[in-house]
């Protein structure tokens, strides 16, 4: 009796060589670390006479700091995967352009949202579209029959009208920011 095959990963599925982690944990170590100088160099509570928690810098220094321990940990993972062990000469991996597609991908969807939907819907809606849009495309898998196609239309307008509504929420509520 033959195993079954196991089930083939799409290329963006598949795991991503551990050198391209470490460049990735680089890159946000150093924007880690500048977020947390940027931060620094924002005037004081005392500066500004208020609280502790109302200084300017202080959210962006999380933010600094969370990114920047992130990196680490993802540079500490792709160690431990052979980032820096010496590579095989003349091999290339299944997603040669593959991934620039999909950036280009998102780079367009993006440039829409902030150009072409915000500002003409309402950002509810606008979000709502951009989250459908882009969780649809980036979950399409090509090949499909139509009944299976259902469900990932179903999972992008759930997420999509989801996001919508909590992005209004918290903005509008809680922040007590005005929308465009």
């Amino acid at each position: 009796m033959a195993e079954p095959e196991p089930p083939r990963l799409l290329p963006h599925e598949e795991p991503l060589p551990p050198r391209v982690d470490l460049w990735t944990a680089a890159v946000f170590l150093a924007a880690g670390i500048a977020i947390m100088y940027a931060s620094w160099l924002m005037p004081t509570y005392r500066e500004q006479l208020g609280q502790l928690y109302t200084a300017p810098g202080l959210v962006p220094a999380l933010y600094g700091t969370v990114i920047a321990l992130l990196a680490l940990w993802l540079a500490a993972r792709s160690i431990g995967r052979g980032a820096l062990r010496r590579r095989s000469e003349g091999r290339h991996g299944p997603r040669e352009g593959y991934s620039s597609a999909r950036l280009v991908l998102c780079a367009a969807l993006c440039f829409v949202y902030a150009v072409v939907l915000l500002g003409r819907l309402p950002f509810w809606a606008a979000t709502a579209i951009f989250v459908f849009l882009f969780v649809l495309l980036f979950e399409w898998r090509q090949g499909m029959a139509w009944r299976a196609r259902l469900r990932p239309i179903a999972t992008a307008a759930a997420l999509g009208l989801t996001t919508g509504w909590v992005v209004l929420f918290v903005f509008r509520d809680l922040f007590l920011v005005r929308l465009p």
